[in-house]
């Protein structure tokens, strides 16, 4: 007797739960839409990005919530009444064309804005207001800026630091010595893999001043982990200074400071 009062008891936590499941599965989809943390990328390419995401999450979501209310809809209005079959329908052309061009038209627009996003961001400019070649070896960078002759050479345990103007065009001429690497600052939600033989070139404008972290971001041997750097983000008048100081110089290990 007190195990099926048990039973019963628990029937409408069961009841509950399948209800909140659902509903907490869907509001943890929609975190990080609104951009509290500052995530949104320090570069123009990683804001088009996110905003890219943001875009594809906010229609899942819709698109998510509508499913949930026609099925909730379907359980409520159609749900047993005695022996009664409830009516059936066939063929209700209306509700077919619409439950079929409506995918169609969600997965053309979203093709459509990803296309134009993903040509914005691999677009490179025809006068980048600076060169910085980037070589990827194991295990660390180089980084050389081939209008002032600055070279910047990691070591294991000094990575270097790349110094970028804010607010102008950087290209980036990505290449590797020996195997595969991948060029990935976390704050610009951008990278590009370093391929042996392939000189990759992307730019990248960085919007706002500040210290952030790289790294490889494709295992590349032994001491993958170490392959760091750091980038140095500061107005275009403090890069001149930077510049003017030490023009023509190569250096190993942390940065011509």
């Amino acid at each position: 007797m007190s195990t099926n009062g048990a039973l019963v008891a628990s029937a409408p936590v069961v009841r509950r739960r399948s209800i909140l499941l659902p509903v907490a599965a869907l509001a943890l989809a929609g975190c990080g839409l609104v951009d509290n943390a500052g995530k949104s990328g320090r570069s123009e390419q990683g804001r088009a990005i996110f905003d890219l995401w943001q875009g594809t999450m906010i229609a899942a979501l819709v698109v998510g919530g509508i499913v949930w209310a026609l099925i909730f809809w379907a359980v409520v209005r159609y749900r047993r009444r005695g022996d009664a079959i409830p009516s059936q329908r066939q063929y209700h052309l209306p509700i077919e064309i619409i439950y079929t061009a409506t995918p169609v038209l969600i997965v053309t627009v979203l093709f459509v804005i990803a296309y134009g996003t993903q040509r914005d961001v691999n677009a490179v400019s025809s006068n980048p207001d600076v060169v910085i070649e980037v070589d990827g070896f194991q295990w660390q960078w180089q980084f050389h800026y081939v209008d002032d002759d600055i070279t910047v050479t990691g070591l294991p345990d000094e990575p270097p630091v790349m110094v970028l103007p804010v607010g102008e065009t950087v290209r980036l001429v990505l290449r590797s010595q020996d195997v595969i690497h991948s060029f990935y600052v976390p704050d610009f939600l951008y990278k590009r893999d370093v391929i042996p033989g392939v000189d990759n070139k992307i730019d990248v404008d960085v919007t706002d001043p500040g210290r952030y972290t790289g790294r490889c971001a494709e295992f590349c041997g032994l001491d993958h982990a170490k392959m760091t750097f750091e980038v140095e983000a500061v107005s275009g008048r403090e890069f001149r200074d930077w510049v003017g100081q030490h023009q023509g110089e190569h250096t190993q290990g942390g940065s011509t400071s």
